[in-house]
């Protein structure tokens, strides 16, 4: 299929962009509301900025999922949006009134929020046909994300927030750096044809198109807890500090969990499926236990359960979704499938969990969870049934001359 040198440097170049890329995001997520309350942002003002990012992804993440495929250059486009992400942050930073800070924050997430999608993108398509696991190069990304949580709270205290975007920098041009080392990938013509009218087929496939649904369906009440798990933490109590030792453990035991799937995991469509089952109801526990928990402790060490819910579903929607969509739109079923992950679930989950939370309360917001990861538990363990019963004929779908999904075994 393709022509590329598999020597370790190479392997290594992969595993450090992810721990680099991922370190540098959760910079900004982690720390930007900090400066935004120095410079005298209200909360309800912060809130409605950060809500602009899973808004804007639900264009920029099919925009450059498409554009990744039709240029079929992964790299060259990854780097447009580092390049911008780079820039943009900078204007963030510069910008002096909520008009300015809210349009550069448009710009920045136009280029930020699809990286993650794109990055996957990027270790599938260099293993593809190499015998390495997705989860060997994924749980860099998660090392990253925990351990640069942990070391940038003091450096960003000794610098001052206003600094942040020095700190960000830095980071993505390292990441920028191990891209660079990594070698060209030489692929088929046919990986070129890209068109829109061979992207809408991937919503004729009913099986993709149930998985997505279900999907932003189980990962709503997620989004929820990403936004408002540290205020149900202070609301009981806690501290800043107990907050940011949740969000360590959960990203630190995500590793286990890749390997474990890496090792242990079938790449089977009604396996992974099955599997999204299992996850589903872990999900509906770990919101019951949430509605039911009494003190910021409990809280927090109920964010545990992220590594095995959310690191569960991501690493298998991601087999899922490289096992559903043809070859040359793998880029864009990525982007597809972090919409339903972050895009539309995050906007379904600020705005409607905050209203929520309001009025009613985190028990209240959090049983509600519970009752949506039951529901799309039920969608999985019907497609599970479906797919094991009649097994998985994407040619019912597609036009069976242009489809490559019936060349994989499944």
């Amino acid at each position: 299929m393709r022509n590329m040198d598999k020597d370790q440097p190479s392997l290594a170049s992969l595993k450090l962009f992810n721990f680099f890329i991922y370190g540098t995001m959760v910079i900004f997520t982690g720390f930007f509301q900090l400066y935004l309350q120095d410079i005298g942002m209200s909360k309800m003002e912060i809130g409605s900025l950060m809500a602009i990012a899973p808004f804007v992804s639900i264009f920029a993440n099919p925009f450059w999922g498409f554009w990744s495929d039709r240029a079929a250059n992964i790299k060259r486009v990854l780097l447009i949006m580092m390049i911008g992400t780079l820039l943009l942050v900078q204007l963030v930073f510069q910008a002096n009134t909520y008009a300015m800070i809210y349009m550069t924050m448009i710009l920045f997430y136009f280029f930020q929020t699809p990286m993650f999608s794109q990055t996957n993108s990027l270790i599938l398509t260099y293993i593809d046909g190499t015998g390495q696991k997705f989860g060997s190069f994924r749980l860099w990304g998660s090392l990253g994300w925990a351990l640069t949580a942990i070391a940038a709270g003091p450096v960003i205290d000794h610098l001052g927030s206003g600094r942040i975007a020095i700190v960000f920098s830095v980071m993505l041009l390292i990441a920028a750096l191990f891209m660079f080392t990594l070698p060209n990938i030489q692929k088929t013509a046919s990986s070129a044809t890209v068109n829109l009218r061979g992207l809408g087929k991937l919503f004729l496939n009913s099986y993709f198109v149930w998985f997505i649904l279900l999907g932003i369906l189980v990962s709503i009440p997620n989004t929820a807890n990403n936004t408002f798990m540290s205020l149900y933490i202070l609301e009981l109590g806690g501290t800043k500090q107990m907050v940011g030792l949740a969000i360590f453990f959960s990203s630190i035991f995500e590793v286990a969990i890749f390997v474990l799937f890496d090792r242990f995991l079938k790449r089977k469509i009604s396996v992974l499926v099955g599997c999204l089952t299992i996850v589903s109801i872990l999900f509906a526990l770990r919101w019951l236990l949430m509605a039911e928990a009494n003190t910021a402790l409990e809280v927090a060490f109920i964010q545990l359960l992220h590594c095995v819910t959310f690191g569960g579903y991501f690493y298998v929607g991601v087999q899922l979704t490289m096992l559903f969509v043809p070859t040359p739109y793998r880029a864009s079923g990525q982007a597809i499938y972090t919409l339903s992950w972050s895009g539309i679930s995050g906007v379904i989950g600020g705005l409607a969990g905050g209203w929520m939370f309001q009025n009613f309360g985190a028990q209240v917001l959090y049983r509600t969870g519970m009752m949506l990861a039951i529901v799309g538990a039920i969608g999985f363990g019907w497609m599970w049934y479906n797919l094991h019963r009649n097994g998985y004929q994407p040619q019912l779908d597609t036009d069976p001359d242009e489809d490559e999904a019936e060349e994989r075994s499944l």
